[in-house]
């Protein structure tokens, strides 16, 4: 029950950040004649953590291209992602093994 509630807390306080995004107009993204593709997305992917800092003090970068070709950016966003947080699953093995 106690799992539960937070689970719940946790769906609201995230309801509530999400209605306090800026909306910004897709049209400036889309006329912009660059598209990203694979290479672009796996670039993206394992920069996603230092642009999104970024983003925070600089609302000129972006941490997702809007303009890309489908999914094979989105495959290579989830590649770069995983390549730069791969490590943490043979962390989590090691402090198994050692409980």
């Amino acid at each position: 029950m106690k799992n539960l509630k937070i689970i719940l807390l946790f769906a609201i306080i995230m309801v509530l950040f999400s209605s306090c995004v800026q909306v910004i107009d897709i049209d400036n993204c889309v006329g912009d004649t660059t598209q990203y593709g694979f290479w672009g997305g796996l670039w993206h992917g394992m920069t996603a953590g230092i642009r999104f800092i970024g983003s925070l003090f600089n609302h000129d970068i972006a941490v997702y291209a809007v303009n890309n070709n489908g999914g094979w950016y989105n495959f290579g966003y989830l590649w770069g992602v995983g390549a730069a947080l791969g490590s943490s699953g043979a962390t989590y093995k090691q402090s198994k093994r050692r409980r």
